[in-house]
């Protein structure tokens, strides 16, 4: 008897302490990661971005202006883990981890690789002297609206593409293995 009267009273404290929990203010922009591994399943390259919504919201030209520099995301800024050095259309990488930064336009897009590593946002973070390199990516018309904003890696040849998109548009950059 006494068991069962401590077990009612422990599912009781259970579901009312479940019930009292308040995830009202969870990030609206979830963190996620994407990672490209090679043949022998040791990590080439991993991007940790957040991932904002579109909530019928227009994004590029609006939310995200054309021709200012952009988190990539949302939250902190976009991180990019390179495991050993590459190439990105012909710009040798040294394997590190960098800050990537975009410039989006409407038909290009500058992509940045920044050496200061670990910040919030551009405003008074985004240092240009820290540039590791900007490479120009065509801006293309998505096949269907992206309502969060994502990133992927595509594998080919010697490499993978790194797919970002939101909205209407995506970009893709070539990483290749440095020869």
């Amino acid at each position: 008897m006494k068991n069962s009267i401590y077990f009612l009273f422990a599912i009781f404290f259970a579901t009312s302490t479940l019930s009292a929990q308040d995830f009202s203010d969870i990030d609206k922009s979830p963190m996620d990661v994407t990672i490209i591994r090679n043949e022998n399943h040791s990590p080439m390259a991993r991007v940790i971005y957040s991932r904002p919504s579109m909530n019928d919201r227009v994004i590029f030209g609006n939310l995200v202006p054309y021709g200012e520099i952009w988190r990539t995301g949302a939250n902190e800024a976009t991180e990019v883990t390179i495991y050993k050095d590459m190439t990105i259309i012909g710009e040798n990488i040294p394997a590190g981890a960098y800050t990537l930064y975009t410039i989006p336009n409407k038909t290009e897009w500058t992509v940045i690789l920044n050496k200061k590593v670990h910040v919030w946002g551009t405003a008074n973070n985004y240092d240009p002297d820290k540039d590791l390199v900007r490479i120009k990516a065509p801006a293309r018309t998505a096949a269907a609206p992206i309502e969060e904003f994502s990133m992927a890696f595509q594998p080919i040849q010697n490499g993978a593409n790194l797919l970002m998109g939101w909205e209407n548009t995506y970009i893709e950059i070539p990483f290749k293995n440095a020869e």
